[in-house]
């Protein structure tokens, strides 16, 4: 079991990476995370059950996954729409256009080829094959997270989180940053829909209601823990933040609490990793001498 939320963890960080795209670097959030990551899954298994190859299939979910969030930029920087209320705009449309693709509201991978059956010639032992598939995207995702953002387009993105008004005197299209943005970072989180989707073996339509609080505590987790980081080690750490949260579920499980209720401990955890920093601050202040409260 610990080998399996390992597993899923490298997986659901994935996600987390795509939502620090613009949740940490654009100082945003993006709503369409709730739309964009079942989208992934349901076209990449649409795609699998329509005789398409696993990999084909899932850079499909991808693309698609992308498209979503170019709806989003541009509703966002065209049409002038607050960016939390495009992003809910595109996910609710999402709903649609998943039972359009999928023509049913769940659609199973039963007999079907996936992505991880390429590791069963290894004969490894249970549940291994999604941490050699975990570290295998990991390793690509990070490393061309890495190429982008030592790249000039990438240090102009990063310019545009960190200062919008001087990014644009310095003649950056802080618009086309932010399309830019939405559109690569919902790529990722369709990615983590299409892999998770294969791994469950199947996809469903509301798959993803919640997702982003599950994306946000691989963020929090990560910085709570390891602090001030370079900014490789910060992705590092959410994979790593990612990892505790699902054995921290799987905790909540092996304690006997009914899984049917998993979103609200989901809720909790975040909620409380949130709440640590100020909670350090208020027993710093306690415990410091007068003295120094005085100073």
């Amino acid at each position: 079991m610990i080998v399996s939320a390992i597993g899923q963890g490298m997986l659901w960080a994935i996600l987390g990476l795509g939502i620090f795209m613009t949740y940490r670097i654009l100082n945003f959030p993006d709503m369409t995370t709730e739309g964009s990551f079942p989208l992934g899954g349901a076209v990449c298994v649409t795609a699998i059950t329509s005789g398409i190859h696993p990999i084909f299939a899932t850079l499909l979910g991808v693309l698609a996954g992308m498209c979503a969030g170019l709806v989003t930029g541009l509703l966002f920087t065209k049409g002038k729409i607050p960016v939390i209320l495009a992003g809910i705009l595109v996910m609710s449309g999402l709903n649609s256009v998943i039972l359009y693709v999928m023509q049913t509201p769940n659609l199973s991978l039963l007999n079907q080829p996936k992505i991880q059956d390429f590791f069963l010639s290894l004969n490894l032992p249970n549940y291994y094959d999604i941490v050699f598939l975990g570290v295998i995207f990991l390793v690509i995702i990070i490393s061309l997270l890495l190429f982008f953002f030592n790249t000039n387009l990438g240090q102009a993105y990063i310019a545009t989180g960190d200062n919008e008004h001087m990014a644009r005197s310095l003649g950056i299209k802080t618009d086309s940053m932010k399309i830019l943005g939405l559109t690569l970072s919902n790529g990722v989180i369709a990615l983590s829909g299409a892999l998770i989707a294969q791994n469950d073996g199947y996809a469903d339509v509301n798959k993803g209601t919640g997702v982003i609080v599950i994306g946000l505590a691989s963020i929090i987790i990560g910085e709570v823990l390891f602090g001030e980081l370079t900014f490789a080690e910060r992705l590092v750490a959410i994979v790593v933040g990612s990892i505790i949260y699902q054995l921290l579920i799987l905790l909540v499980i092996k304690l006997g609490f009914d899984t049917t209720y998993l979103k609200i401990f989901s809720a909790v955890i975040l909620a409380l990793c949130l709440m640590i920093p100020q909670l350090k601050k208020a027993l710093n202040l306690h415990f410091l001498p007068e003295k120094e409260v005085e100073k």
